[in-house]
C-alpha cells in the first residue's frame, strides 16, 4: 500500500500479505484474502485501511472491495461440491449473497458491479444461460447477474475482483 509522507513524498506504506484471509474446512484450498475497501465514493485518498472490519461478499453501501479468491479444483461428487460451496458461503461471507437454490449450487446474486481477473489457472463462469471458459489476462464484468464459478480443472486458479456497490432502478 503507498501513502503520502510527512515531506508530501510517495511512499510505500504497507508490503506483505493481507491480515485477512477467510478459508474454509469443508473446501480445503479455498482461500478469500481481502485486500482493500472503501467506504464511500468518491472514496477518500487518505482513508486507513479498514478490511478487517468488512463482513460479507458485497461491498459496503456506496465503497467498493478488493479480494482474492483460490478456487482449487472441484470436487468429483456433486454432493461433495454443493456442500462444500454451501459451508464456504456461510464461513467466508456469512451467506451475503442471494441464493435461489436453483440449478448449480455455486449460483448467486449480488448488487454490485463486479470486475473479475482472472491471474492464474482456469475457471468457468456460469450464467443462467451458458458458461464461459476463462483463461489468465481474462476480464468479466459482472454487473449484478445471477452467476457462479467452477474450477473444472486439476490446478488451483486464483481471480482478483473488484466489486463495487450498485443498485437497481
Amino acid at each position: 500500500m503507498t501513502a503520502i509522507d510527512a515531506e508530501g513524498r510517495s511512499t510505500f506504506q504497507s508490503v506483505g500479505p493481507s491480515p485477512t484471509t477467510r478459508t474454509s474446512d469443508a473446501r480445503p484450498g479455498y482461500l478469500v484474502t481481502e485486500i482493500w475497501r472503501t467506504t464511500e465514493t468518491p472514496a477518500r485518498i487518505e482513508a486507513p485501511d479498514t478490511i478487517a472490519e468488512h463482513v460479507g461478499i458485497r461491498p459496503p453501501s456506496g465503497g467498493s472491495v478488493l479480494r482474492i479468491i483460490d478456487f482449487p479444483p472441484d470436487p468429483t461428487d456433486p454432493e461433495e461440491f454443493a456442500r462444500g460451496v454451501q459451508a464456504t458461503f456461510a464461513r467466508t461471507f456469512g451467506n451475503d449473497a442471494h441464493r435461489d437454490g436453483k440449478g448449480d449450487p455455486a449460483m448467486h446474486t449480488t448488487d454490485s458491479i463486479d470486475y473479475a481477473i482472472l491471474l492464474a489457472g482456469e475457471l468457468v463462469a456460469l450464467m443462467d444461460d451458458g458458461e464461459h471458459v476463462m483463461r489468465p489476462g481474462d476480464v468479466l464484468i459482472q454487473r449484478g447477474t445471477r452467476h457462479g464459478w467452477r474450477n473444472r480443472s486439476k490446478e488451483m486458479a486464483r481471480i482478483a475482483f473488484v466489486l463495487i456497490d450498485g443498485h437497481r432502478e
